[in-house]
C-alpha cells in the first residue's frame, strides 16, 4: 500500500464506482466546482451581526486590565489592533477598498503567561465567535492530522450555523512555533512548510467550501442531492475579515535575538549597554528577521504584520492574579465548593504561599491550578460528607492539608454530634469526645473507609452493657478508649467494683461484697 495520501480525484472515482455497482450506472456524482463558480444564485447579502465594531482601543484596553495581570505591552497592542481591525471593517462595509492588509498578530511568550485567556476575553467583549487550533494538530493535505480549512469551518459551528457571522470570527493557532523548519529541506520540514503555506491563503483571503472535500459523508450527501436536483448547493465562507491570532512559546528564540543584538552593538560598548533588555528577557525585542531565522517562511511572516511578546510571571504576579477579584483560579475553585452547599475563602498569607509554590513549576499561572487541586483535592472529596459549610484556607491549611483536614473533621459537627445523637437516641446512653479522641477516632475511620459515626457506633457497642455494670449513663471517651474500646471498659468496669463505698454504719466495703 502506498504510503502517499490519495488525491480528491482517486476518492471521487472509488466512490463512483461503489454507487454505480451498489444503485446502476445511471448513478452521478456531483463534482466538485472549480475556485469562484457556483451553481446557485448569490445569496443575499445578511446585515451585520451585532458585534461591537466601534469599541475604542482605551475601552478594551481597560476591560482587559481588569482580568489580566501585567503584560501592558501585549494588552495594549491587542486592543488597539483588534478595535482598529473591527472598526475599519465598518468602514469597508461603507466604502470598497483595495490593497486590504489585515490586523494579524503573532503572540510570542511562555506557557501560562496568559496567551489564549487575554484572546478569549477578546472574543468575548466584543461578541463575535472563537475557535483555538493547535498548529501542530494540522498537515499540509489535511489525510493526516487536520486540515487547517477545519479551523474556519468550526467557526460555523461557533457561530451555531450562523456564515455570515463566522466571517467576522477570531481564529487562534497555538503552538505556532512548532511549525517552524529546523532548515532541512526534506523529511518532517517538508510538511512543516506545507501548513505554513497552507495558512497563507487563508490569513489573507480566501473562499473556503464548508463541506470539506476529503469528507466521504459530505460527498455522500453532495450525490444524493445530485440525484434528486440535478445540482449540489455550495456554502462558503470567506475569511477577509477572519481575524488570525498565532503564538507559542518560541523555545530558544532569545537566543537568536541575543545574538543579533549583540552583533549589532559589537564595538559600540555605550550602545549595547543601552539594548540590554531589563531581567534578561530578550523576547520584546523581537524583528521579522528573527523570526524567519527561527524557521518560518517570510510570506508566512509577512501575513503576521502586528507582533506582541508576553512577559514571564513573577511571584507578585502569580500573587496578583489570585487576589484579583476576576481571578478564574479562585473563582473556579470556590465554584467546586459551592457545588456542594460550601463557601471557601482564603486568607492573604495561603494565596502568598500558593503563589510562591506555583512560580517553582516554572508553568506560570497554569501552576497556580495545580498547586490548589493538590491542596484541596482531599478537602474536596471529605468535606461534602460532613456538615461542614465553610472554610477558609489558611497558611496552615497550605503546609499542612492532610492535618489541618483532620481536625477540621474533628471539630466538625457530623463527628462530635451525630455519634453522640445515635448512640444517645439507641442506648439513652450519653457519650463526650474529647478533642485527642476525636481526632483518632477521624484517622481511624479514614483508614477503613468509614464515618466516624459508624466506627463509633460498632466500637462503642459492647458499652451499652458495660456502662449498666458501673451504674453511669454518661462517659468521657479519650483517644485510649477509640485505640482499645475493650480493655478501656474492663479497666472502668474493675476500679468502679474495686472502689470502696461506705454504708449506713459508717464502714466500708467493696462494690458487689
Amino acid at each position: 500500500m502506498s504510503g502517499n495520501p490519495p488525491n480528491l480525484g482517486d476518492i471521487q472515482k472509488d466512490l463512483k464506482e461503489f454507487l454505480a455497482q451498489k444503485y446502476g450506472a445511471d448513478v452521478q456524482f456531483a463534482q466538485p466546482e472549480q475556485e469562484g463558480s457556483s451553481t446557485d444564485p448569490p445569496a443575499e447579502e445578511a446585515p451585520l451581526p451585532e458585534i461591537l465594531f466601534n469599541m475604542k482601543p482605551e475601552e478594551l484596553e481597560a476591560y482587559l486590565n481588569e482580568y489580566v495581570i501585567r503584560q501592558d505591552e501585549a494588552k495594549e497592542i491587542l486592543a488597539t489592533k483588534v478595535c482598529t481591525h473591527f472598526n475599519r471593517i465598518k468602514l469597508q462595509e461603507e466604502e470598497e477598498s483595495v490593497g486590504n492588509i489585515k490586523n494579524n498578530i503573532i503572540l510570542i511568550g511562555p506557557t501560562g503567561v496568559g496567551k489564549t485567556y487575554i484572546i478569549k476575553l477578546i472574543a468575548q467583549k466584543i461578541g463575535v465567535p472563537f475557535v483555538k487550533g493547535d498548529a501542530t494538530k494540522f498537515s499540509e493535505t489535511g489525510y493526516v492530522g487536520g486540515d487547517v480549512d477545519d479551523l474556519v469551518r468550526s467557526l460555523v459551528h461557533e457561530a451555531e450555523g450562523n456564515i455570515h457571522l463566522a466571517q467576522y470570527g477570531i481564529i487562534y493557532i497555538d503552538e505556532i512555533d512548532k511549525i517552524a523548519s529546523s532548515g532541512s529541506s526534506i523529511g518532517p520540514d517538508v510538511s512543516r512548510t506545507g501548513v505554513q503555506r497552507a495558512l497563507l491563503k487563508l490569513m489573507e483571503e480566501t473562499e473556503v467550501d464548508l463541506q470539506a472535500p476529503h469528507d466521504l459523508a459530505s460527498q455522500m450527501e453532495n450525490a444524493l442531492q445530485f440525484q434528486k436536483t440535478g445540482k449540489v448547493e455550495r456554502k462558503r465562507i470567506n475569511t477577509r475579515n477572519i481575524l488570525f491570532i498565532v503564538s507559542g512559546a518560541f523555545a530558544n528564540l532569545d537566543e537568536i535575538i541575543k545574538k543579533r543584538m549583540t552583533r549589532h552593538a559589537m564595538g559600540f560598548i555605550q550602545e549595547e549597554s543601552q539594548e540590554k533588555p531589563e531581567d534578561d528577557e530578550w523576547l520584546p525585542y523581537v524583528t521579522a528577521e528573527d523570526l524567519i531565522e527561527y524557521g518560518f517562511e517570510s510570506e508566512f511572516i509577512g501575513r503576521l504584520p502586528i507582533t506582541a511578546a508576553l512577559h514571564t510571571l513573577s511571584v507578585d504576579d502569580l500573587y496578583q492574579i489570585l487576589v484579583n477579584s476576576n481571578s478564574p483560579v479562585v473563582i473556579a475553585k470556590k465554584r467546586d465548593f459551592k457545588a456542594y452547599d460550601i463557601d471557601i475563602e482564603f486568607d492573604d498569607g495561603a494565596l502568598r504561599l500558593i503563589a510562591e509554590r506555583a512560580h517553582k513549576s516554572k508553568t506560570g499561572a497554569r501552576g497556580l491550578i495545580g498547586v490548589m487541586e493538590k491542596i484541596l483535592i482531599k478537602f474536596e472529596k471529605k468535606l461534602p460528607s460532613s456538615t461542614v459549610k465553610s472554610l477558609t484556607v489558611t497558611r496552615s491549611v497550605v503546609e499542612n492539608p492532610v492535618e489541618e483536614l483532620t481536625r477540621i473533621l474533628a471539630e466538625a459537627p457530623p463527628l462530635i454530634h451525630e455519634l453522640e445523637q445515635r448512640f444517645q437516641e439507641e442506648h439513652n446512653i450519653v457519650l463526650t469526645l474529647d478533642y485527642d479522641a476525636r481526632t483518632t477516632l477521624s484517622e481511624i475511620a479514614e483508614e477503613q473507609n468509614k464515618s466516624p459515626a459508624d466506627l463509633g457506633m460498632e466500637l462503642f457497642r459492647d458499652y451499652v452493657h458495660g456502662l449498666k455494670l458501673v451504674q453511669t449513663r454518661e462517659l468521657k471517651i479519650t483517644a485510649e478508649a477509640i485505640r482499645n474500646p475493650g480493655e478501656y471498659l474492663d479497666t472502668l468496669i474493675k476500679k468502679f467494683y474495686e472502689k470502696p463505698t461506705t454504708n449506713a454504719e459508717g464502714s466500708e466495703k467493696k462494690h458487689g461484697v
